[in-house]
């Protein structure tokens, strides 16, 4: 299982850790917020994190995407305001993982586009927009894909 997570803006929310429990790796969507959330999440799992538009892209622990292998397949992470204003359709035409997880909107989706899937846990940190916060959780079991969206209080 794969904890999904963007948007944190410097802030590790308590329920995290609840939600997060069990998964194998932690993957963030970028604007992060500086190394004591990576250093938060890191105690509860291993961390794969991009970096976001409000974060210093020379961070060495930041990548500007990974592509990782999880459970057989492919999963492409960027915060995704590398594509100006993301939307599933820009995210499959741009890339060509089996999961896609991205970040910049602080909304929660999760779309399927064909063999595709497009993730975004929403927005982890700071209340902002008017929208509530949330993480996902995915799991990958013999090639198929499942994804919960987790709201946090």
């Amino acid at each position: 299982m794969v904890g999904l997570i963007a948007d944190t803006h410097g802030l590790v929310r308590p329920e995290i850790a609840g939600a997060f429990a069990g998964v194998d790796l932690i993957v963030h969507a970028g604007d992060v917020g500086g190394p004591t959330v990576l250093d938060a999440l890191g105690a509860l799992a291993p961390v794969e994190a991009v970096y976001g538009n409000v974060d210093d892209p020379h961070d060495p622990a930041l990548a500007a995407a990974r592509t990782i292998p999880v459970g057989g397949l492919t999963l492409h992470v960027s915060h995704g305001h590398e594509l100006g204003s993301p939307t599933p359709d820009k995210l499959v035409a741009s890339y060509r993982a089996d999961v896609i997880v991205f970040g910049h909107t602080h909304r929660a989706l999760v779309e399927r586009r064909g063999s595709q899937l497009v993730v975004n846990p929403g927005a982890a940190g700071p209340r902002r927009f008017n929208l509530r916060p949330s993480v996902a959780r995915l799991t990958v079991d013999r090639g198929r894909t499942d994804v919960e969206i987790i709201w946090l209080a």
